[in-house]
């Protein structure tokens, strides 16, 4: 499909996302045009969907509630092994969550406007208002590609390259190289600002993909 409909021949993608985009300072703001900082609204067929099937909300909880059951029970006959195993994860989860805390990647961008990052962060819905992004990574740099407004249903159908970040611009980098299984990817740029993404996947084709690149200097 990338190759065919987009003209790009990626090494990886996959779908992703960024977080919620910060308020600006109003100078910023201006100097970049008031660009829109927030994705469209659902689409009038996704709004449909929404409402038909809020009548299974109950049901869903319902469902949800059996299974944290069946898991707490699960977990009362665990072996000494599968306890340990447990211990182990929810320890990992911690050191994974404080270390996301203390280089602050709980946050979209590095915080400075001014940077390359910030200022493609300004752009990213004047892009595509589209609330997801397939991100390639190709011998070249970085390609997003999105449906030019944003979809319910049919993503992949109405793809187009929306942006471009050239390899000597910007690199994908997997922060805790490998050492965690997340979802989380930084776009670093060379002038050391970045920018979250966050794939669909845990430990995605993105992310096995930049773990075989050699580390940047900075």
């Amino acid at each position: 499909m990338a190759t065919d409909r987009l003209g790009i021949h990626p090494e990886a993608g996959g779908w992703c996302w960024i977080g919620k985009i910060p308020q600006p300072p109003a100078e910023v703001l201006q100097a970049a045009g008031n660009p829109r900082l927030r994705p469209a609204m659902l689409p009038p067929l996704g709004m449909i969907g929404v409402v038909l099937g809020a009548p299974f909300v109950p049901l869903i909880m319902l469902l949800s509630l059996l299974a944290e059951a069946e898991e707490a029970v699960k977990r009362a006959l665990d072996t000494k092994e599968e306890k340990e195993r447990r211990r182990a994860k929810k320890e990992e989860d911690r050191r994974r969550d404080a270390t996301i805390a203390r280089q602050d990647l709980d946050k979209v961008f590095d915080g400075n406007w001014n940077g390359n990052a910030g200022q493609f962060l300004l752009r990213w819905y004047s892009h595509s208002t589209h609330h997801e992004r397939m991100l390639f990574a190709t011998e070249d740099g970085i390609v997003l590609a999105a449906p030019p407004k944003r979809v319910s249903v049919g993503r992949e159908k109405r793809l187009q390259v929306v942006a471009r970040i050239p390899a000597s611009e910007a690199t994908l980098v997997d922060p805790f190289s490998g050492e965690f299984e997340t979802r989380i990817l930084l776009i670093c740029f060379r002038d050391g600002s970045w920018l979250r993404v966050d794939t669909e996947e845990l430990r995605s084709d993105l992310h096995m993909y930049v773990l075989r690149q050699p580390l940047p200097r900075n």
